[in-house]
């Protein structure tokens, strides 16, 4: 067979396991020196081809969005069809929070000695100490939650869209432009149309030619994280810590949302995780639903047969607050801290405390942006609210890189379901033609 000819999905998979082979079996063999440089190079193409990515995400999500709505608003859809939108939206959000907490409260991974609670809440101040991570989180509380709402209505729409990556603010724009659009004279109605219909062409042709260099690109991404990673620490003290996180998601993915894409969108799960593999592969690589966005788009519309309506409607929406992955992880990283501060006789949470928790979960992980370790931020709201210190986020630090990959997998995930799904539910068939 020709590597060439090799569906996406395929050589994104094989890029995984080349990365893997490199990192683990031949660079720790290779002297300091030789490895470095090819960390450093590797480093390299992952961060060209994340900078390709996020070069088109603005302007694909404006013109995306600014054509979907514009069309929708000749014909009067703008409000049904926001409504279902922002229904799957907090229903698949509310279960996979519901999942979370049940799996960590049944699993309590944070139940352990004293001893090694308080061993384990040591080592996560110190790791907190880092730079970096004390300027994520160096003043959050739940009054960030208003910020949340506020970033819908940015003061400069261009510095949200380029120095803040706030795209909420973006996102709300647009709607409200397109949506504004339906509302001018035919003629001028007709020219904003054949711009903005053409500005999305542009902006999919430029984003199809970037896809086809997501091999090499994950492939570089990957790397260094494995490399980087000491399987020894992550797999010993954090073990059932780790395992809670990806049975929780697991069972979000393959049974929640299963089951709603065959009870509601009347489409085999099976044959749409096929259909979203490069989606699903590129988003573990990236850890980035922003970034993924234009595979997502390009892949719901191709192999799901969505149409260009309800793709450009829900998908850039789903990006920026659809985070059925993050809200779970954020639930379980809470509760699992709280565990390991009741084991050492300091704080433990109430029923109604964890019932906050759901809650800023659920409004935290609409606002987070679609970025790496974003969620860090959100965690940091939620600790101060329920009695927790800020610094404890450092037990989970070692972890979060490779969890990241895999809740990002569901938040993309979550987003072709919707779409699948909202556009059976306006009349459209996807996968008609192999179904």
């Amino acid at each position: 067979m020709n590597p060439i000819k090799w569906k996406l999905h395929w050589q994104i998979l094989l890029s995984l396991v080349l990365s893997t082979f490199i990192a683990g079996l031949i660079l720790p063999h290779l002297s300091e020196d030789f490895s470095d440089f090819f960390i450093h190079f590797f480093s390299f193409l992952g961060k060209f081809f994340m900078n390709a990515l996020k070069m088109v995400i603005v302007p694909l999500i404006v013109a995306s969005i600014i054509s979907g709505v514009m069309h929708l608003g000749t014909e009067k859809g703008v409000g049904r069809m926001g409504f279902k939108t922002f229904l799957y939206y907090s229903l698949s959000g509310t279960f996979s929070v519901i999942v979370g907490v049940v799996i960590v409260n049944l699993i309590r991974p944070g139940v352990v000695t004293p001893e090694v609670a308080a061993a384990m809440l040591g080592t996560g101040a110190e790791n907190s100490v880092s730079q970096g991570l004390l300027e994520k989180v160096e003043g959050r509380g739940a009054a960030d939650i208003f910020k949340i709402f506020l970033r819908m209505f940015p003061s400069n729409i261009v510095d949200a869209a380029t120095n803040n990556g706030h795209l909420l603010g973006v996102i709300t724009f647009s709607i409200l432009f397109g949506a504004f659009i339906g509302r001018l004279p035919t003629d001028h109605r007709e020219t904003q149309q054949k711009f903005w219909d053409s500005t999305q062409s542009v902006m999919l042709k430029l984003t199809d030619c970037i896809i086809r260099f997501a091999p090499i690109g994950v492939f570089g991404l990957v790397t260094p994280v494995i490399y980087d990673t000491n399987l020894g620490d992550l797999f010993g003290t954090l073990a059932w810590f780790l395992l809670t996180v990806l049975l929780a998601l697991c069972v979000h993915l393959f049974i929640n949302l299963s089951l709603v894409l065959k009870l509601v969108g009347k489409v085999s799960p099976i044959y749409h995780f096929k259909a979203m593999a490069p989606v699903l592969l590129t988003a573990f690589s990236t850890a980035s639903s922003s970034a993924t966005l234009p595979l997502t788009i390009d892949t719901v519309k191709e192999r799901a047969n969505v149409s260009n309506k309800t793709c450009s409607f829900t998908l850039p929406l789903g990006a920026t607050v659809n985070m059925d992955g993050t809200a779970l992880y954020e639930c379980v990283v809470v509760l699992f801290i709280a565990q390991l501060y009741a084991a050492t006789g300091q704080v433990a949470l109430s029923v109604g405390d964890q019932l906050l928790v759901v809650f800023l979960a659920l409004a935290t992980s609409i606002g987070v942006a679609g970025i790496p370790a974003a969620s860090l931020v959100a965690i940091a709201v939620i600790l101060p609210a329920v009695g927790l210190p800020i610094e404890a986020i450092g037990v989970v630090w070692l972890t979060d890189r490779i969890l990241d990959m895999c809740r990002t997998s569901v938040n993309v995930f979550s987003d072709t379901v919707g779409a699948v799904v909202i556009a059976s539910t306006e009349g459209e068939r996807p996968y008609e033609s192999v179904n």
